[in-house]
């Protein structure tokens, strides 16, 4: 019993520092993933009240939720950077970057 619970605490550990290292998408479509299948285990038992129920709501809620996750992630420009700008009357505002601050070429 004891090793068990040791495997478990490993693979939770595991699977926990592979989230450290994920983008704001990759985030909210595990999130969203982890909540939909928990969701859909809940509706596929009581709809079903049978194991097969259950896996199917379970994988049916987590694909759900992983693309729900993925396409309400903001997007950003490119980077996120704003750079400033000077028109030709000396006018200074914001605006995205463009590829000659990518490029160092300004």
């Amino acid at each position: 019993m004891i090793i068990k619970k040791a495997i478990l605490a490993v693979l939770m550990t595991a699977a926990l520092a592979g989230c450290e290292t994920q983008t704001e998408g990759q985030q909210r479509a595990t999130t969203g993933a982890l909540l939909g299948g928990a969701g859909g285990a809940l509706v596929g038992q009581a709809i079903g009240g049978n194991t097969k129920s259950t896996v199917i709501g379970a994988a049916s809620g987590a694909l759900l939720g992983a693309v729900v996750g993925s396409a309400t992630t903001p997007q950003e420009p490119r980077g996120g950077q704003l750079c400033r700008y000077q028109d030709r009357y000396g006018r200074i505002y914001t605006a995205p970057c463009d590829d000659r601050y990518y490029n160092r070429n300004y």
